[in-house]
């Protein structure tokens, strides 16, 4: 199962691969990363039909949006599922993700406790 990480902190890359290390080794998850909306939006539409199921997504990056980055991807690709990540919990970028299909919405500091759990819930469904 494949997910996208998308953030312009390259940094992030490591985090997430040493937090998902098992995961990673068992061959349950694959992940990938993206430093900007454009390169998440190019990666995602590189493969036909894409083979992306899940992208975590900064909202305040560079150029495109991590929300507009949302609804270019909800538009085309519905059933991808999208997460957003923000430095900020505040109010305005929560209605506007959730309102706009994210699935779920964390803050940075990033609870990988939560994150673990939405990706295994995810694995969970794949099973059955």
């Amino acid at each position: 199962m494949k997910f996208l990480v998308v953030d312009d902190e390259q940094d992030v890359e490591i985090l997430f691969r040493q937090r998902f290390r098992k995961e990673i080794r068992q061959g349950l998850i694959e992940l990938e990363f993206a430093f900007s909306g454009e390169e998440a939006l190019n990666r995602v539409r590189s493969t036909k039909p894409p083979d992306v199921v899940y992208i975590f997504s900064d909202i305040n990056m560079p150029g495109m949006s991590g929300l507009d980055l949302l609804d270019e991807v909800k538009s085309d690709y519905p059933h991808i599922h999208v997460s957003m990540i923000s430095a900020y919990g505040d109010d305005e970028n929560y209605k506007k993700a959730i309102n706009s299909g994210a699935k779920e919405f964390f803050t940075k500091p990033i609870d990988f406790d939560s994150l673990k759990k939405e990706v295994h819930k995810l694995l969970e469904e794949k099973e059955n």
